[in-house]
């Protein structure tokens, strides 16, 4: 007679003998193999990659498989067709797939305080790169955004054209592309952020710190103490959501 616990021990050695079942598509599966492949074969930008009768072949599937494989990867950026070269691998927009999802309004609110917290890494990080590449011209394009806001900018957090303005410009003098592309994707963010009900009220912190005041330390400061009057100038975004 078996009792309970001798039947959930037989069912726990059952279930061990069973694989895991692979349930992705036929393409998922080509698919993930075309980019192993392509990193076997170290290729780069600019090679070009086998025909679709050769892989189709290597991986003993259809060359319609194969086709729609390989248009998921140009769509990816990962490939492109040139002529009289067929396919061949390229060097994909990181952020264009990336700029597809990042909707406000189909993201969580988790999702949406997240980017904030990215937000908080990438300005703080990149005190350095803006000490080592600013200009007396930036620093007046900075004055200059500063002048444009209204005096209540000074005390606590404002009108989001104004937070883009500055800390756009933020982003260009770190002469980073990538950075600043990533900037313009999480604008959306920032603005349905700002407007929704995600906010708390507005708050204003003994210790904030304002454009203006941010431009100081950029133009007599050092890089230590630009991280830490970013930190203060952003710690409001962080009361208002997580309070």
């Amino acid at each position: 007679m078996f009792t309970d616990t001798s039947i959930k021990k037989k069912m726990t050695k059952v279930s061990e003998n069973f694989n895991t079942i692979d349930n992705r598509s036929l393409v998922d599966k080509v698919e993930s193999k075309l980019v192993q492949l392509l990193q076997q074969q170290k290729l780069k930008v600019g090679d070009s990659i086998p025909k679709e009768l050769e892989l189709s072949e290597r991986l003993g599937v259809s060359r319609t498989v194969v086709r729609e494989a390989l248009l998921r990867l140009r769509m990816m950026g990962l490939i492109e067709s040139k002529k009289k070269k067929g396919s061949v691998i390229t060097s994909p927009d990181i952020f264009e797939n990336i700029s597809k999802s990042m909707h406000p309004h189909i993201l969580s609110d988790e999702t949406l305080k997240e980017v904030f917290e990215i937000r908080l890494v990438l300005e703080i990080g990149m005190a350095d790169f803006i000490f080592h590449r600013i200009t007396k011209k930036d620093i007046l394009e900075l004055r200059e955004i500063v002048q444009n806001e209204p005096p209540i900018a000074q005390s606590h957090l404002f009108n989001v054209q104004h937070e883009i303005d500055f800390h756009g410009k933020l982003y260009e003098i770190t002469g980073n592309a990538t950075m600043k592309k990533f900037q313009n994707i999480l604008l959306p963010v920032f603005d349905y952020v700002h407007h929704s009900g995600l906010l708390q009220k507005q708050y204003i912190l003994k210790t904030f710190v304002s454009h203006g005041e941010l431009v100081d330390i950029i133009e007599n400061g050092t890089p230590e103490q630009f991280r830490n009057g970013m930190r203060s100038h952003l710690e409001n975004h962080f009361v208002r959501i997580f309070e």
